[in-house]
């Protein structure tokens, strides 16, 4: 698995203040017993931050995003709890 600079992505935007604090992700540790709490967290961390919400949302309104993550587990991490999040599901 071969990972992904900022610097070598061809990213047009990172939007950093979007993720998950540093806190959080720490407390995490993508224990899935923590899933649950975790996304709750991270949605109270979105609701705390409109601006990067609005920010996001105002992109994605303009044409295709593409979320990252560094998780290896696709149903557990950060990028699918923002999808979730943006898209108004409550999981």
């Amino acid at each position: 698995m071969r990972g992904v600079s900022k610097d070598n992505s061809g990213i047009d935007l990172w939007l950093k203040e979007i993720a998950p604090s540093t806190t959080l992700r720490q407390w995490f540790g993508h224990a899935p017993d923590r899933w649950n709490e975790f996304q709750a967290r991270y949605r109270q961390e979105l609701e705390a931050n409109p601006e990067a919400v609005q920010k996001l949302r105002d992109i994605a309104a303009r044409g295709g995003v593409t979320l990252l993550y560094a998780a290896r587990d696709v149903p557990g991490n950060s990028a699918q709890v923002l999808l979730d999040y943006l898209s108004g599901s409550r999981q």
